[in-house]
C-alpha cells in the first residue's frame, strides 16, 4: 500500500510488517507497546476503574520533547494482527475499563477500523491523538469513535515547525478538531464518565504561555460544548541541547498566567493539572504489558 493517510502524505510503501521511507516508520499492522488499565487521563476518561489504554508505536509528528520517545522515535513495540487487536479490546473491557483508549492511532486507522469491525466493545472508543490528523481519516472513523481526545499543541506555525517539524500543524489540527466536533458536538457524561464528546488538550511548553492562551481562546470561540484540558506535566525529555529554551519545566508563574486567563472567562468545561504533575513518574512503563494473548 502507498500510504497518504496522515497529513504528511509521504507516499510511503507500507506492508503488513514493513515501512519503506515513511515518516512514521510503521507497518500497516499495528505495533503496540502496552495495553492495560491506565489511571492518568482526565477524570471523565479514567474514572475509578481506569481507561483501557492501547499505546501504539510510531508517530507522524516529530516532537523534540516527546515523553514517549521510545515509542514515537525508536518504534518500540510488537506487531499484532487485527484479530489480536480486537481481542485486546475485549480483554480490556473484561477488566472493567471505562473505555478503549487508542493512543497515537493516526497511522493505524485502517487496522483499527478492521479490528472494530471484528469486535466493537460495549464501552466508548476514545481516539487519543496528537491532533495531526487528516479530515478524511476522521470521517472514515465516524461510525467507530465515541470520544475524540485531541491535542492542539500550537497556534504558532513557527513553534510547530521548530518543535514538531510541522509548520502546517495549527491549520491541520484545527481542521481535524472541527471535524471531530462536527461528529460529537454534544457531550454525554453519565456518573462522571464521558460516553461521547470532544476533549481538546494543550500541554504548556516553557515560554509558551501566549500560545497556550491563543489555543484556549480558539477552543472557547469555536467549540462551545467541548471540554478543554490544560496540562502542566511537561518534563524535558530526549536530547534538547539544541532547544535550551524548553530544556526545563514550566514555572509556576507561567502556569498561573494561563490559568488566570482561563478563569477570567465564562468557559466552564475545563480540566486543570496540578503543577506537581511535571514528573517522569507519570510516564508509563512500556514493557509489552497486555500484548500477549491471555
Amino acid at each position: 500500500m502507498i500510504c497518504n493517510l496522515c497529513p504528511r502524505k509521504c507516499s510511503a510503501e507500507r506492508t503488513d510488517e514493513q515501512n519503506i521511507k515513511g515518516i512514521c516508520k510503521m507497518p500497516l499492522l499495528p505495533r503496540v507497546a502496552r495495553a492495560t488499565l491506565h489511571f492518568w487521563e482526565e477524570p471523565c476518561i479514567s474514572g475509578t476503574n481506569g481507561s483501557g489504554t492501547v499505546f501504539f508505536s510510531g508517530c507522524p509528528l516529530k516532537c523534540v520533547f516527546c515523553q514517549n520517545f521510545s515509542l514515537s522515535k525508536d518504534g518500540f513495540g510488537e506487531i499484532v494482527s487485527v484479530e489480536r487487536l480486537a481481542e485486546i479490546f475485549w480483554e480490556l473491557e473484561q477488566k472493567g475499563a471505562h473505555n478503549i483508549n487508542l493512543v497515537t492511532p493516526t497511522h493505524y486507522v485502517h487496522s483499527i477500523i478492521k479490528a472494530l469491525e471484528i469486535y466493537k466493545p460495549n464501552i466508548p472508543i476514545v481516539y487519543n491523538s496528537g491532533g495531526y490528523d487528516s479530515v478524511e481519516a476522521l470521517k472514515a472513523l465516524e461510525n467507530y469513535i465515541d470520544i475524540y481526545l485531541l491535542d492542539l499543541k500550537y497556534m504558532s506555525s513557527e513553534r510547530a515547525k521548530r518543535y514538531s517539524l510541522a509548520y502546517d500543524y495549527p491549520t491541520v489540527s484545527k481542521n481535524a478538531i472541527l471535524e471531530a466536533y462536527r461528529q460529537k458536538s454534544t457531550p454525554v457524561i453519565e456518573n462522571g464518565i464521558m460516553k461521547s464528546g470532544v476533549i481538546v488538550r494543550h500541554l504548556i511548553l516553557p515560554q509558551g504561555t501566549n500560545d497556550a492562551i491563543n489555543v484556549f481562546n480558539w477552543v472557547k470561540d469555536n467549540l462551545p460544548n467541548a471540554y478543554f484540558s490544560i496540562m502542566s506535566q511537561y518534563v524535558p525529555c530526549g536530547n534538547l541541547e539544541k532547544y535550551p529554551e524548553i530544556n526545563r519545566k514550566i514555572t509556576r508563574r507561567e502556569y498561573e498566567k494561563v490559568l488566570n486567563h482561563i478563569c477570567s472567562t465564562d468557559f466552564n468545561n475545563c480540566y486543570f493539572q496540578e503543577l506537581s504533575s511535571s514528573s517522569k513518574d507519570y510516564i508509563p512503563d512500556f514493557d509489552l504489558t497486555g500484548i500477549k494473548k491471555i
